[in-house]
């Protein structure tokens, strides 16, 4: 209503009825005061609040900002790697291709003759290079002979990896995939680098069909691994946002000392890890605390690096009772976490029920800051899971180095190409991540890993 009209000359049911309006009108108001208060407040409180820093929070440490270095203290002398530098240095090669040896003539002074039994070795240097790299190229002529006989024609049989298809070896495929998802060259910039670098012309088309004929290949070998991972008797797992085609969803990574099996799902949700397990129950999980990664195993291990930034973050807040009490506790935690494995079990036994004891101590605090309330209610639900490292020394205390680790890969790749355009290349990536984390773990590099799984050859160790 813009202008209220004259009150004169309406009626008794027509005032009645412009109050009703007026009414409901005055409520939705009011409720929508209310809300807005409520948030006006929610805001003013949050401006009080410490920024998030990968140091109190899940920010990555490329989210945080980087202070300032000071001045350098100046150096006495030469620096290092100059002229003056002696000792040291790069490592000679142990079989060089070539060696050149420098001797005198003659006395740079008086020209008199030098014997070499005059002379000694004053030094010794490799110097490197790089041959130039071109294709070498292979042309097959295959014929076929008739029979006068039988009248039967017999195509003759070629060399094993000279079959007719694509012209490209293996080799060229391995690298394609090793700086395709390994270092995160976009197929432009493949494009350009085989031909300029190495002088061979691949189109972006030919990429892309290489690509699609590896896969096989490679799911035949994330099959071999996740049989393995089903056997296991510790897991630990993360997750991270990805983007496939415009949509959201979610990269999944599973692994332990022996494997690592990377999935790619548009649900975050616990039927992703029941797909994944097939029914396995480990012995532990260890995570953190999101829900869909909880109840899959028989017990759980809590990642205590997320608590303890949380711990900070409530500290930077303006909790003084339970925080940094709480905090010292974590920190214990990660000191005997590193000594786990030289403990004996009575020991670490012993050492858990320390722990347990001044946890209680802890909890009985009563925190008026609301982020040291939220931690005591937290710890009051999962303080049976905090210190299970100690009674498994298989598992750490933590999965900042392990899980968040391997998706680190995953990050770079989502910032350089924006991720994926198709689901096939989501599977690819999580297919050669998986290979590549197994076959690291074996000492096997990540190039040669591709090419074994090319081949037909499996990273895995024997079971």
């Amino acid at each position: 209503m813009i202008q209220l009209p004259d009150l004169s000359r309406l009626s008794h049911d027509d005032k009645d009825a412009l109050i009703q309006a007026l009414w409901a009108q005055v409520q939705a108001l009011t409720s929508q005061v209310k809300t807005l208060t409520a948030r006006v407040a929610e805001l003013e409180a949050r401006l009080g609040e410490p920024p998030k820093t990968p140091d109190n929070s899940s920010l990555p440490p490329s989210a945080g900002k980087k202070p300032n270095r000071g001045d350098k203290p100046q150096r006495e002398g030469p620096r290092q790697g100059s002229l003056g530098r002696k000792g040291g240095g790069r490592a000679l090669a142990e079989n060089p291709d070539e060696t050149v040896i420098a001797r005198p003539v003659c006395c740079a002074h008086c020209r008199a003759a030098l014997a070499e039994a005059d002379q000694t070795l004053a030094a010794r240097f490799d110097k490197v290079e790089l041959p130039k790299v071109k294709p070498v190229v292979t042309r097959v002529e295959q014929y076929v002979g008739h029979c006068c006989c039988c009248r039967k024609a017999t195509l003759a049989p070629l060399p094993e990896g000279l079959e007719p298809g694509t012209p490209f070896s293996l080799n060229i495929v391995a690298l394609a995939l090793y700086l395709r998802f390994v270092h995160h060259v976009s197929y432009r910039r493949l494009n350009r680098l085989m031909l300029e670098l190495f002088g061979l012309a691949i189109s972006e088309g030919a990429l892309d069909a290489a690509f699609r004929r590896a896969l096989p290949g490679f799911d035949a070998e994330v099959g071999a691994i996740l049989a393995r991972l089903r056997r296991a008797r510790a897991v630990f797992s993360d997750e991270t946002g990805v983007r496939i085609d415009g949509h959201g969803c979610w990269n999944w990574v599973f692994q332990n000392a022996e494997v690592v099996i990377h999935v790619i799902r548009a649900s975050r949700g616990a039927g992703v890890v029941e797909e994944v397990m097939a029914g396995h129950r480990p012995m532990i999980w260890v995570s953190d605390l999101y829900g869909a990664q909880q109840g899959h195993a028989t017990e759980w291990q809590i990642c205590l690096a997320h608590q303890l930034r949380d711990c900070q973050y409530a500290i930077e807040a303006g909790d003084k009772i339970f925080a940094p009490r709480m905090k010292m506790l974590l920190l214990r935690a990660f000191t005997l976490a590193r000594r786990r494995h030289h403990l004996a079990e009575s020991t670490r036994r012993s050492y858990r029920q320390r722990m347990e004891r001044d946890l209680d101590a802890i909890m009985v605090l009563a925190p008026t800051n609301q982020h040291g309330k939220r931690l005591r209610k937290r710890y009051g639900k999962v303080r049976s899971h905090l210190f299970t490292f100690l009674a498994y020394p298989e598992v750490d205390a933590d999965n900042n180095n392990s899980s968040e680790r391997a998706l680190r890969h995953t990050a770079t790749y989502r910032k350089v190409t924006g991720c994926f355009r198709s689901v096939w290349g989501a599977n690819l990536f999580a297919a050669i991540r998986s290979v590549i984390g197994t076959a690291a773990r074996r000492g096997i590099d990540a190039y040669e890993a591709i090419r074994m799984t090319l081949q037909g050859q499996s990273v895995l160790a024997p079971a």
